[in-house]
């Protein structure tokens, strides 16, 4: 462990609040055979992890990152994610880009809980495959494994906030049997997020799949529908 990552996990437990570390393992499921299962906790809270991450991200080498996104606690982990996003976002070069883009794809292992997940993916992998070909996330997604397939389905939050539908209502049509509310709050919040920028492909989406979907994916997508149009597809008008 270098200095620099010593002087990080030792910024990070002198912000740490004993009555945070005592609620996040219920907060963020880590008990036996839930989806955090075996997480530890400092008791961090995200602005400060984020003050921290902006203040070493132009210094540190990627191997300093990976000893962080490896760690054992969660806020460290969700610190060098954090690190990695603003480094990536500063950027200027795609053959950069691609380095940090495999870097973060053969890290994905430790992105390991909903926080980590959408704090980082839309961001990197949603930026660098905007105009590339997208079967990586059809890959994710076809894994059996739950934060890959969150990161597929929301990294393409990145693409919706500049008008472009077509893969995240594919992926969200992958994920409509899917068995995990995780999944079904991804799916549902990035159909909402369509919504915001195309009521109309969003409602045309839902009209088709809305009896079929997860309750909780069709609350997260209707939100912020006015309350008629809103009860009509909680009570099967539509």
């Amino acid at each position: 462990m270098t200095l620099l990552v010593e002087q990080i996990k030792a910024a990070l437990e002198d912000k740490a609040i004993p009555e945070k570390a005592a609620f996040f393992p219920r907060f963020f499921k880590s008990g036996p055979g839930e989806y955090g299962e075996g997480d530890k906790f400092l008791g961090v809270k995200v602005p400060e992890q984020r003050k921290i991450a902006k203040s070493v991200y132009k210094d540190i080498s990627l191997d300093e990152i990976e000893t962080l996104i490896q760690d054992e606690y969660h806020e460290v982990r969700l610190t060098g994610v954090l690190i990695l996003v603003y480094r990536y976002e500063k950027l200027k070069s795609d053959e950069e880009r691609k380095k940090l883009v495999d870097f973060y794809l053969s890290n994905l292992k430790w992105v390991n809980n909903w926080d980590l997940v959408d704090s980082s993916c839309h961001h990197i992998l949603g930026h660098y495959y905007l105009n590339r070909d997208k079967s990586l996330f059809y890959e994710l997604a076809a894994t059996n494994h739950l934060w890959s397939q969150r990161v597929a389905m929301v990294s393409t939050y990145y693409w919706i906030k500049r008008g472009e539908f077509k893969d995240a209502l594919a992926l969200a049509e992958k994920f409509l049997d899917h068995p995990h509310d995780l999944m079904h709050k991804a799916v549902g919040w990035m159909l909402r997020e369509i919504g915001n920028q195309d009521f109309k492909v969003e409602y045309v989406f839902l009209k088709k799949h809305y009896r079929q979907m997860p309750r909780t994916a069709l609350r997260y997508a209707i939100e912020k529908f006015d309350e008629e149009v809103r009860q009509d597809f909680l009570k099967g008008r539509v």
